[in-house]
């Protein structure tokens, strides 16, 4: 936290040693100033070795700071993530306060203090357990995910495509060898780094930086609608996106009868909710306890309301986010 203290006792006598240091002030105009308070809330008593002991002290937070996900289809998202922070403080009995970002600005929002807490898509988690060593805690379960809390990255072709599904992801996938495809964007999970660990997987590659020897063309879509709208327009013969994105807000209804799933690719791991390390254990089994009453029937439109999740549910961080990091070791992306 900006402020921590800690009390080394040791063997032959007591050595009391005051360490304290503040994050430095930010004045960014998305996340601002963070107050910290000074009266400790959270006690941890820490083995160092067989002759000293330390006592952490972790400092009560004057208010907590959650970063939610911008989404290009929603209207009035400002109010509705209010809502759901007024219900967090109320629940708290502290103040909560939502700011709005993407991945990016929230992990170093997280890296720098600004943040305790955001919703984060599987990649940007496990950056933000390297630079900031917060964890997920929560994550997203959605009617249109296969997998409830994991969906399905899929290769997407026109319906009429002479390409067709084989009793083999390998005997799928090798079909699309001198064709031209529409990947999401370089970062993407489900539109990039899954699809091209499965093409490694079944050996049609050797990593990432050969893709472009297998395809005739290698574009980026920019973004799911993009990338179908590459095949729609017959830019591209196939598409890699999320499982979920063949309906609107991403295409149109009649769009998506144009289209077919080639191959899939499962277990892709839903967006969740990390936490910020620093946050006392406390404040954080409190904090996830009231996030989990949004799944109450009485709470359920504040969750709804942010996007398309129907309820949170607890994951552990590695097991949720290993399809992720293995995918990124087979892919060759660091």
């Amino acid at each position: 936290m900006a402020s921590i203290q800690w009390l080394k006792l040791t063997a032959g006598a007591t050595l009391i040693s005051l360490i304290s240091f503040n994050a430095a002030a930010f004045s960014d105009s998305l996340f601002g100033n963070r107050a910290i308070a000074t009266e400790p809330a959270s006690l941890q008593l820490q083995s160092s070795s067989a002759s000293d002991t330390q006592l952490i002290v972790q400092a009560q937070p004057k208010k907590i700071q959650i970063v939610f996900p911008g989404r290009a289809d929603a209207t009035d998202l400002k109010t509705k993530v209010n809502a759901v922070a007024s219900f967090l403080t109320r629940e708290m009995g502290m103040p909560v306060e939502g700011v709005i970002a993407d991945d990016t600005a929230a992990v170093e929002a997280l890296r720098a203090n600004r943040a305790d807490v955001a919703f984060l898509s599987s990649r940007p988690a496990l950056k933000a357990q390297q630079l900031a060593n917060a964890k997920l805690y929560l994550a997203e379960v959605r009617p249109n995910y296969s997998g409830g809390h994991t969906y399905r990255s899929i290769f997407v072709v026109p319906k009429d495509s002479p390409l067709k599904t084989r009793p083999s992801n390998k005997q799928s996938l090798e079909q699309l060898r001198g064709k031209k495809i529409a990947f999401t964007s370089p970062t993407s999970g489900s539109g990039f780094v899954f699809p091209v660990a499965e093409m490694v997987k079944q050996g049609l590659v050797p990593n990432r930086d050969r893709v472009k020897d297998f395809f005739k063309q290698v574009s980026y879509g920019n973004g799911y609608s993009g990338a179908l709208q590459a095949v729609l327009r017959g830019q591209a013969d196939v598409a890699a996106v999320s499982e979920y994105t063949l309906r609107p807000p991403y295409i149109t209804a009649a769009e998506a009868k144009k289209l077919r799933v080639l191959a899939f690719i499962s277990n892709v791991p839903a967006h969740g909710v990390a936490i910020d390390d620093d946050l006392p254990t406390a404040t954080r089994n409190k904090l996830i306890n009231a996030m989990m009453k949004l799944n109450e029937p009485a709470n359920n439109k504040l969750l709804k309301d942010l996007g398309n999740a129907t309820s949170l549910v607890r994951v552990d961080h590695d097991r949720h986010l290993n399809p992720m990091r293995e995918a990124l070791k087979r892919a060759g992306i660091e």
